[in-house]
């Protein structure tokens, strides 16, 4: 193994050296899409030859089938694996910091056996049990970030995939749901469907827009700032089903 696919283990030995066995790495995907889920997950690799995982990397490296032959190893190796997926509903409700961290956060929660360190990518994820770190570029540097990341794309595109069947006119299985030019006209041309996320502002201007030409919808659902739920309030807590995928 060359010397820069020996660096994406260095962090995780150097913690091993220290005492940490069961080192979890978590990562989200979908963040910066307009439409669709969010999708988080959480991965702790086994030490020594079977947790260096053929072609790991950070997922936004590797091409569709290389993603899926990856996908289909790290299942294989994991000690531990969990993905949580977000509906758009909630996104919009309670905005997209306060969700992202509270699913990486239930990701960590759902491995079994539970880890004794994690890792992130580039956010710190507040309330877990266990010690963690924020780092930067996480899913370049880390190979349990890095087959959190896979993971978590996997399974988003996947969804985004069916997605496609059900909304045609977009090109989810081409973008999916990233604003791509492609994406964009059709968002002008149609208006938004129900798995874009009205806080994005040009989600927000076409469904305006589409209005204007069509005549008027109904309201959109209100709106929480990110930051912390006000208590008692219906979307205090994430309603999404346990996680959809779960292994060990």
């Amino acid at each position: 193994m060359d010397e820069g696919r020996d660096e994406l283990w260095a962090m995780e030995g150097q913690l091993r050296r220290r005492g940490f066995t069961a080192i979890a790495g978590t990562d989200e995907a979908g963040r910066g899409a307009c439409a669709g889920p969010l999708v988080a997950a959480a991965c702790v690799l086994p030490a020594g030859r079977r947790g260096r995982v053929p072609g790991l990397a950070d997922s936004k490296l590797l091409n569709p089938a290389t993603r899926e032959e990856v996908y289909a190893e790290v299942v294989d190796r994991a000690v531990a694996w969990s993905v949580v997926s977000v509906p758009v509903g909630e996104l919009d409700a309670r905005g997209m910091h306060v969700t992202n961290i509270e699913a990486l956060r239930r990701a960590v929660r759902a491995l079994e056996p539970g880890p004794d360190y994690v890792l992130s990518d580039g956010f710190p994820v507040s309330g877990l049990s266990q010690p963690s770190l924020a780092v930067w570029k996480g899913d370049r540097v880390a190979a349990c970030v890095a087959a959190a990341s896979v993971l978590a794309k996997v399974t988003r595109d996947r969804v985004m995939v069916e997605l496609d069947g059900r909304f045609p006119e977009y090109g989810f299985a081409e973008h999916k749901g990233y604003i791509t030019d492609v994406h964009s006209a059709a968002l002008d041309r149609h208006g938004p469907c129900s798995e874009h996320r009205m806080r994005f502002v040009n989600v927000a201007r076409a469904r305006d827009a589409h209005a204007a030409r069509t005549g008027p919808v109904s309201a959109a659902p209100a709106m929480h700032d990110d930051g912390p739920v006000p208590p008692g309030s219906p979307v205090a807590a994430l309603t999404s089903p346990a996680p959809m995928e779960h292994a060990r």
